[in-house]
């Protein structure tokens, strides 16, 4: 485990809200998993940081949690 110097007892990393130009947080997504497009899960972006340490988490639907490194998504219009 490290330390990020974003995260602390008070404070968390800015994230992409509606100021930003493609704003993320608590937007719906499709997920898939190794490009296998024929299996998605749907889902919602929880977290999505614009300064250090740059992680995007997903929670979908059935109640999991992916990191965006994790997986392939896309945003449901």
């Amino acid at each position: 485990m490290g330390c990020v110097k974003t995260i602390t007892y008070d404070s968390f990393p800015k994230q992409k809200d509606d100021n930003y130009k493609y704003p993320s947080v608590g937007k719906r997504v499709k997920v898939c998993s190794h490009y296998d497009t024929t299996k998605k899960h749907t889902g919602t972006i929880v977290r999505d940081d614009i300064e250090e340490p740059g992680e995007t988490i997903i929670v979908l639907d059935n109640g999991r949690y992916l990191r965006g490194c994790e997986c392939q998504f896309s945003l449901i219009d």
